[in-house]
């Protein structure tokens, strides 16, 4: 049997606002959450591991509506799983491609690092 939380002790394992979890519930990025004979939210370890994945979704940057997607898709099934394997791998790319980018910016900015650094007046320079 799962363990069951709140949506307070969710909000705090995750870091999102009880805000945030109910509005991801009211647009389908989170489906099926348990109630309690009082109508209060019951989350689930698979609930919060599927959360959690939501999160690296978002902080890597797909959209919100690539996101809605796969969770769609998900919920349709194992009949699934390519195009949720393809919405994956290309988002992969989006992520890779934008860590290049920055390591490309950040090599950059350590060159004018540089730069500034060799042009320092408070630095004593022995030739």
């Amino acid at each position: 049997m799962e363990n069951l939380f709140s949506i307070q002790e969710v909000a705090k394992m995750t870091g999102l606002s009880a805000h945030t979890l109910r509005y991801y519930e009211k647009i389908g990025l989170i489906m099926n959450i348990q109630r309690d004979t009082t109508g209060y939210r019951q989350y689930t370890d698979s609930d919060i591991a599927w959360i959690h994945f939501l999160i690296r979704l978002r902080v890597t940057g797909m959209p919100m509506l690539k996101m809605k997607q796969f969770s769609d898709l998900r919920q349709e099934g194992d009949s699934t799983i390519v195009s949720r394997r393809e919405l994956l791998e290309e988002h992969h790319q989006d992520v890779s491609s934008k860590i290049e980018e920055l390591k490309m910016n950040l090599h950059k900015i350590e060159e004018k690092i540089e730069y500034y650094k060799a042009l320092d007046p408070t630095k004593k320079q022995y030739f």
